[in-house]
């Protein structure tokens, strides 16, 4: 059968037992402003806009992405990828399989060419019993926990420690959990009464990082009791108050480690953190290595 006679990406019902990751590739990438070519790839790819602004054009429709979304790229599909931001656009990506069962050894690999397609190469898509298909939606705004996967499975998979291999399924496995949960747990959350009241303050914490966001305060700020103001929150962002304004801080913190030359005094005190020793315990308990070792290491990817 002909290629232009399938109909991808090619999927198969699976029971999560059966779902076993292969990573081919994860790094971040930046890319000048202007656009790809138009291209297919054998396996998928989730392609996260960490810094600026994209756009992905696939089956005859434009996506525009911004900081925090990231685009799902199937398997067999035509897409074409763009930088939008004039100063460029930093992105995360990973190339997968879902079933392991594709031999990459290099990027060409992944690559369709189209004068020499291979129809048996196409990686399948798992689809299972309880969610729908990844691939039914194009984009996704990952939540913090899960954009926390992504960057310790880049640096699993660049530094290669001994057992990567399995940290990396592990790690893919709980980020493809996340993604399929995140359109039920959406709809669950701004069913509330609060969800504007909600969404305003997360967009608030997220841009002002610094503030003392205390567990009372987010209560207050939405007029509810510590007790639902918190169960409220973590519907909605599947995390605790404190947790999540202890995630958002520490992503902050890794941006400005890796985009800037700001001292790690500086950076501590400009998300939140009074002294250099409280944010480096800080930085080393979320990241496992010292700011110092976590800024040397984004040089080198």
């Amino acid at each position: 059968m002909a290629t232009n006679d399938l109909a991808f990406p090619l999927q198969r019902r699976a029971a999560f037992r059966e779902w076993s990751p292969s990573i081919h590739y994860a790094k971040f990438q930046r890319m000048e402003r202007g656009a790809l070519a138009p291209r297919r790839i054998y396996n998928f790819e989730l392609l996260y806009v960490s810094q600026g602004e994209a756009a992905t054009t696939m089956n005859g429709r434009r996506y525009e992405l911004s900081a925090g979304q990231l685009v799902f790229l199937p398997s067999g599909v035509y897409h074409q990828n763009e930088a939008v931001s004039a100063s460029g656009t930093r992105f995360l990506g990973i190339h997968f399989d879902f079933f392991g069962e594709l031999d990459i050894h290099t990027e060409h690999d992944m690559i369709v060419s189209e004068p020499a397609v291979l129809p048996g190469r196409f990686a399948m898509e798992a689809v299972s019993d309880m969610f729908p298909p990844l691939s039914q939606q194009a984009v996704y705004t990952p939540t913090l926990s899960c954009v926390a996967l992504m960057e310790q499975l880049v640096h699993e998979f660049t530094m290669r420690p001994l057992g990567y291999e399995l940290a990396c399924k592990a790690l893919m496995l709980n980020i493809l959990s996340h993604l399929l949960r995140l359109p039920l747990s959406r709809s669950r959350a701004l069913a509330s009464q609060h969800d504007n009241r909600l969404l305003e303050l997360v967009e608030e914490i997220e841009q002002r990082p610094s503030a003392a966001w205390t567990n009372g305060l987010i209560a207050d700020r939405l007029g509810l009791s510590l007790d639902h103001a918190a169960k409220l929150f973590k519907e909605l962002v599947g995390q605790p108050p404190g947790e999540y304004v202890s995630a958002i801080r520490h992503r902050e913190a890794r941006r400005l480690l890796r985009e800037t030359d700001m001292t790690i005094e500086q950076i501590g005190d400009s998300v939140g953190y009074v002294g250099i020793h409280y944010f480096s315990r800080q930085f080393r308990k979320h990241e496992g290595i010292s700011a110092t070792e976590y800024r040397k290491l984004s040089q080198v990817l």
